[in-house]
């Protein structure tokens, strides 16, 4: 794989994505290149005004990326390339965490809406691996998962598992396939199930998961591999298809989405 040398636009594009402003990156570029400088040098090799050097240097050295010495003229020294990434990186992550911390806040608000029956799609193999720890990790009381594909018992997903059982929680696992059977059966505290012969095979199924009695993820896979799943948490939707699912069932474990080899 070949890998194309950056260029100065590219440098500066990239410390504004940073935060930098054009003006900031520009003349932070200049000042690595000359290793100190006068405002005139900084504006020799730049295109930033001498008269706007003075008011960006000042602003980079609030963001302790230069170091200024007091002589006359004025000159300006950017600090080495370490301590300059070392603090782009605590300035990014702090934002991040400002950010986030504040979505957080507003997102546990409630909003005073009327609440909804939310129903998601997700595809994506991945994301839907993600989901389906997610789901499991918050289980209080139960996990069923079920498949026919061994690709989707993850190292992770069988970690997770292994941890809910633990955990006290009652953690079932169902398929048709032999060699998901004895993967799931090497895990501790899980029960394995397999469907009952009244099922019909289905090459499209994917995986089934059902936490406590109000939160369920039923997926799908298509011709071409990708999969496609619907999953609703604690909502009456979920609670009902539940109900369905082990009424059908006639009482046992929920049945996954399964076929036989």
């Amino acid at each position: 794989m070949t890998t194309t040398t950056p260029t100065e636009t590219d440098a500066i594009e990239a410390f504004e994505r940073l935060g930098l402003t054009s003006y900031e990156a520009r003349v932070f570029i200049a000042l690595q290149q000359l290793g100190s400088g006068t405002a005139r040098d900084v504006a020799s090799i730049t295109d930033v005004p001498r008269s706007q050097v003075y008011s960006v240097a000042e602003s980079l050295e609030d963001r302790g990326l230069l170091e200024v010495q007091q002589s006359s003229p004025i000159r300006y020294r950017p600090v080495s390339i370490d301590e300059a990434r070392s603090t782009l990186r605590s300035r990014f992550e702090n934002e991040q965490e400002r950010a986030f911390d504040y979505v957080e806040q507003v997102r546990s608000e409630p909003g005073g809406e009327e609440e909804q029956e939310d129903i998601w799609t997700v595809r994506g193999r991945a994301r839907i691996d993600d989901r389906t720890l997610d789901l499991c990790s918050r289980a209080e009381e139960r996990v069923v998962f079920g498949t026919r594909l061994e690709p989707l018992v993850t190292d992770e997903l069988e970690a997770v598992l292994e941890k809910q059982a633990a955990a006290g929680l009652e953690v079932a696992a169902v398929s048709r396939t032999p060699a998901v059977r004895n993967r799931l059966d090497r895990l501790d505290g899980v029960t394995v199930f397999s469907p009952p012969s009244h099922h019909q095979s289905d090459d499209r199924s994917g995986r089934i998961v059902i936490v406590d009695d109000d939160t369920i993820l039923l997926s799908v896979v298509d011709d071409d591999g990708s999969e496609t799943a619907f999953w609703s948490a604690g909502s009456r939707f979920a609670s009902v298809l539940i109900q369905l699912i082990e009424a059908a069932d006639g009482g046992h474990a929920p049945v996954a989405p399964d076929s036989t080899d």
